[in-house]
C-alpha cells in the first residue's frame, strides 16, 4: 500500500489501472510561491514541496508518492490555465507545435528517497478551431497542465510521440511499479 500524495484524479486512475494498492491523500503546498520559469526547476520544486508537506503530515512509514506536471513550448512554461481564455491561448500555443509534458516524481520510505524525471514528446497537427472551442466549453482542461488532455482531447491531433503516455497523464506508471518492485515496497 502508497499513499498517492495528490488530489489527481488521473493519477489515482493510473494506479488503479496498474492494480496498486494506495490511499489518496494531499497537504497544501502553493506553487504560486515558487519563482521560476525553467520548466525543469519548477517541477522539481513543485514535486518536492509537495512531497515534504506529505512527509510532515504522514511520516514515511508508508511509502509516499509524490508527482508534479509541466508543459513548455520550448520558451514557454504552460501551467495550468486560470479560466477558458486562459486556457485557449496555452492549446494555441500547442496547436501544430511540439511539446513536451515533464513529469518528475518521488517515491519516500523510511528515509529512503527514489527520484525520477520523465519527459513524453509530443508533435501535433493543428487543432480544429470549432472542436477547440467545444473543448474549451466542456471545462475538461480544468487542472491539466497548459490545458491538455493527451487521454482525450489532444490524442487525435498527435503526429508523433515519443515516451509514456503515462508520463504526460502525470504519472511514470512503469517507473513506479519499477522501483516498487525493485525495492519490495508494493
Amino acid at each position: 500500500m502508497i499513499l498517492l500524495c495528490s488530489s489527481s484524479k488521473v493519477r489515482a486512475k493510473l494506479l488503479k489501472e496498474a492494480n496498486i494498492p494506495f490511499i489518496q491523500k494531499s497537504c497544501e503546498f502553493d506553487e504560486e510561491l515558487i519563482q521560476t520559469t525553467n520548466p525543469l526547476e519548477f517541477v522539481q520544486s513543485a514535486t518536492k514541496g509537495k512531497f515534504n508537506e506529505c512527509l510532515k503530515c504522514f511520516g514515511d512509514e508508508i511509502p509516499l508518492l509524490s508527482a508534479d506536471t509541466i508543459i513548455t513550448d520550448g520558451k514557454n512554461l504552460l501551467r495550468k490555465a486560470k479560466d477558458e481564455n486562459d486556457a485557449k491561448k496555452l492549446l494555441l500555443l500547442q496547436s501544430g507545435n511540439k511539446i513536451d509534458i515533464v513529469t518528475y516524481q518521488i517515491i519516500g520510505y523510511c528515509g529512503k528517497i527514489y527520484d525520477n524525471l520523465a519527459t513524453t514528446t509530443y508533435y501535433f497537427n493543428k487543432f480544429d478551431e470549432k472542436d477547440t472551442e467545444n473543448y474549451l466549453k466542456s471545462g475538461e482542461w480544468k487542472g491539466s497542465a497548459g490545458a491538455c488532455k493527451v487521454e482525450s482531447f489532444c490524442k487525435k491531433y498527435i503526429k508523433k510521440q515519443i515516451g509514456y503516455t503515462s508520463t504526460a497523464m502525470g504519472l511514470t506508471i512503469e517507473w513506479v511499479e519499477e522501483i516498487l518492485n525493485k525495492k519490495g515496497i508494493k
